[in-house]
């Protein structure tokens, strides 16, 4: 008879099931411990993560820090470094109001605009330029602001001035010396002699003698550009008794500008145009100027201005440019536009504060709403009151990125929840 295999020895029957109860038992242990730990709702998870945001004020104090260390950043030897730094001090002033901090600190932001204007070259000075711009526009309406500017102004007006500076530099310059004297020029002499400054630089692109437009490289007419913007921001203040006789003087010689080879050139001297038929005519209902019919021609070839060799954007944004503009001096009708922020509007409904708008928005970029909200500064520019202050009962929209924020938030914790309800879902089966 063959031989039975011997049996191999294993744990009793009763000593496996214990085996098995036991891992078991850790299993569903590990399973239950996980599912504890992780939040039972969606909700829950959201309010979780609201839970561990960090403070305003701690935000703030983090931010500060930020700012200090770019500020001693500015005098470092690495060019790089100080434009970087430079940068971050201009991103944080635009996206924040920042006036505390400011105005504690603006003998060190004044000597740092200007040592990068003297010492700086090229994207340095133009970065200095615009920060010069901004510590105006954080200080507000006042002595400080009126210090700062005197301070600045001579700085700004030779390097605008210099022909050996980058032509970039030079452009920021100007538009940093119009807007500064727009907000903080102490006397109307001052915007006189500014004005002065900026005619000498862009009435390089008027006709010359033999009635042909000059040529210009596209940086020069962008110099050009900014100084005609910043002279017809500041030609917006300018009382009724001077803009008379400045009618006489330069009505007659922005024209010559609206045949330039450059899109941005034509438009701003088209506004330019429109203003002063805009305030003339606060003077004179009847006002049309020397030859009101040779310009509307000329202005509404280019509204319908459909050249191939332009940029099909350049047409559009032209055509729709100069339709307005034609219609404020023939019709005497004021281009309308409504800004929403917040829970606030507000009305350009003319030419004066349609430029204004348009240039502090050039400086401010995406924080134009934060500094129309909390900044009295630009509030007193356009009427819009004192701040208004939104207490815990209030109801404040949030913004874009805010609510990009929360909405990121929800998702990943909607994903972790899901995620362990599936795993639960397949222990229990």
């Amino acid at each position: 008879m063959p031989r039975r295999k011997p049996k191999k020895k294993g744990p009793a029957k009763g000593a496996e099931r214990d085996h098995a109860s036991e891992g078991d038992t850790e299993e569903t242990a590990s399973i239950t411990s996980s599912h504890m730990s992780e939040p039972d709702s969606i909700e829950e998870a959201t309010l979780n993560g609201q839970d561990a945001t960090v403070d305003e004020t701690d935000a703030q104090e983090l931010l500060e820090e930020k700012m200090r260390d770019n500020l001693d950043g500015t005098t470092q030897k690495s060019v790089q470094g100080r434009r970087t730094c430079l940068e971050n001090l201009r991103t944080a002033f635009t996206r924040k109001y920042l006036l505390d901090f400011v105005s504690d600190r603006k003998m060190t932001i004044s000597d740092c605009v200007e040592r990068c204007l003297k010492k700086g070259k090229g994207e340095e000075q133009s970065l200095a330029a615009n920060l010069g711009v901004l510590l105006l526009i954080q200080l507000g309406a006042g002595d400080e602001s009126e210090e700062a500017f005197k301070t600045l102004q001579p700085l700004l007006k030779v390097t605008l001035l210099d022909k050996t500076a980058a032509v970039k530099a030079r452009a920021s310059c100007a538009f940093a010396l119009g807007v500064g004297c727009f907000l903080a020029a102490e006397e109307f002499e001052v915007v006189v002699d500014t004005m002065t400054t900026l005619e000498q630089i862009f009435s390089e692109s008027y006709h010359k003698g033999d009635g042909t437009s000059p040529s210009h490289t596209a940086n020069v007419t962008m110099l050009h550009c900014a100084a005609l913007s910043s002279w017809t921001l500041l030609l917006s203040i300018t009382p009724p008794s001077r803009v008379i006789q400045m009618v006489e003087s330069h009505l007659p010689r922005l024209p010559d500008l609206l045949e330039s080879e450059d899109v941005n050139l034509r438009i701003v001297a088209g506004e330019a145009i429109a203003m002063f038929y805009e305030l003339a005519r606060e003077d004179d209902e009847e006002f049309e100027g020397d030859d009101m019919d040779a310009l509307v021609l000329k202005l509404r070839d280019l509204a319908t201005d459909s050249n191939k060799y332009r940029a099909k954007k350049d047409r559009r944004h032209q055509r729709s440019s100069f339709r307005d503009i034609i219609r404020t001096i023939e019709e005497n009708d004021a281009p309308y536009e409504i800004i929403k922020f917040g829970t606030e509007e507000l009305e350009l409904d003319s030419w004066v504060r349609r430029r204004q708008y348009g240039v502090l928005r050039e400086v401010l970029g995406s924080g134009t709403n934060i500094h129309l909200t909390e900044n009295p500064l630009l509030r007193d520019v356009f009427g819009l009151g004192a701040p208004i202050l939104i207490g815990p009962g209030g109801v404040k929209k949030i913004s874009r990125f805010e609510r990009h924020q929360c909405n990121s938030a929800a998702f990943k914790a909607r994903t972790k929840v899901r995620s362990k309800q599936r795993d639960k879902r397949v222990a229990v089966y």
